[in-house]
């Protein structure tokens, strides 16, 4: 959300009324930016008389004779967010009200279309989900790591790992996607849901059908229990298919599942995010992974530049880069050490994120670089 041109946050308003807060301003890429509040609150029914006021704004004053400098993101820093802001807001009280105003029947034909399915009356405590959980372990595991809380109690929300060691990042056979159709179908009211991690999401899911469900899954290799974990790793195609790309990004993810293979040091690592980008266009969002990779080309050769600290949600920030690039071969041992520094300075039960933000960066440049770190200083 705050890594786009414009971002929008549903919220409620004082009063209970749904509305969003607006974010301008981000990307990543070449420049990469963290999107700024803009909009605290905006009535939902204003929302496209606001997008059209922020365009407005943008093709007034944004930057046409150069195209890398033709964004969103670049006019907010040349106006200031304030700045910025007052000219939207300068342009939206010509349409307030009127314009693209969005009619109340609208939202109620949406909500009608997106009506949750009958949940019928599942529980928590149903004998055919608390059994298996206390009794099968790679069950119990699969749960932890890949079925989220749902708000309708005796539910959960699925997601099926696309991250199998030995398989590239978010690929799936068309016999795979069969299977999820057809567990969709059958589990989760025929939805499915893509996430930007690159993994599938079936948003309603009994309790009680997720034993079932895991055989199915696992069988046909969509049950890794790793999400939000190392190897849960967000991947551009990189040079092996795209032809923007300065480096290959889907060897370097293979190399690093291939190396970090083993649940339970990936389950006491804990949460960790890691992104790869063949190429400063960032599809692979390297920006924003806890640990980022960048593919760059050196003399026809291609390295790989680590950037640490990256984050999203409500503490989004960019990564950072730890200093010089490595070789593809050296990257399996690079994270080996990245992941030796945080195990060693962490408090108990802290996740690696909030140890890095702790600590700094320091530490984990000297364990990477050695006297190479040390004599720089």
């Amino acid at each position: 959300m705050r890594f786009h041109d414009i971002g929008a946050r549903a919220r409620l308003g004082d009063e209970g009324e749904p509305g969003f807060e607006i974010f301008v301003g981000g990307g990543v890429g070449r420049t990469p930016m963290v999107g700024h509040c803009i909009k605290p609150f905006l009535p939902r029914a204003e929302l496209l008389n606001y997008f059209e006021a922020i365009l407005r704004v943008y093709n007034r004053y944004g930057r046409r004779d150069n195209k890398y400098k033709a964004r969103i993101k670049i006019l907010v820093k040349d106006l200031s967010v304030e700045g910025f802001a007052r000219e939207v807001d300068a342009e939206w009280r010509h349409t307030q009200g009127a314009g693209s105003l969005i009619p109340e029947s609208t939202f109620e034909t949406m909500e009608a279309f997106f009506a949750p399915p009958a949940y019928g009356g599942a529980r928590a405590t149903d004998l055919a989900f608390v059994a298996p959980r206390a009794e099968n372990r790679p069950f119990a595991r699969w749960v932890e790591r890949n079925v989220a809380p749902h708000r309708h109690p005796g539910h959960g929300i699925v997601t099926l790992s696309l991250k199998k060691t030995g398989v590239p990042p978010g690929d799936a056979t068309a016999d795979q996607m069969d299977l999820v159709a057809e567990l969709a179908e059958r589990f989760s009211g025929g939805e499915i849901r893509v996430s930007h991690e690159q993994n599938l999401i079936l948003p309603s899911v009994a309790l009680r059908d997720l034993y079932a469900l895991w055989e199915r899954a696992r069988r046909n290799g969509l049950a890794t229990p790793n999400i939000g974990l190392l190897t849960d790793v967000v991947c551009c195609p990189g040079g092996d298919f795209c032809a923007l790309a300065n480096a290959k990004s889907l060897p370097v993810a293979a190399a690093i599942q291939a190396r970090f293979d083993d649940l339970d040091y990936l389950f006491d690592l804990g949460p960790l995010e890691l992104n790869i980008s063949g190429c400063v266009n960032a599809c692979g969002h390297h920006h924003i992974g806890h640990i980022g990779i960048l593919g760059v080309d050196k003399n026809s050769e291609e390295w790989y530049q680590v950037t640490l600290g990256g984050s999203e949600g409500e503490r989004t920030r960019l990564g950072r880069v730890i200093g010089p690039s490595f070789a593809a071969s050296d990257i399996p041992e690079v994270i080996e050490r990245i992941l030796q520094a945080y195990v060693r300075e962490r408090l108990a039960e802290e996740c690696f994120i909030d140890t890095l933000e702790r600590i700094g960066l320091e530490p984990f440049k000297l364990t990477v670089y050695g006297e190479r770190h040390e004599a720089a200083h």
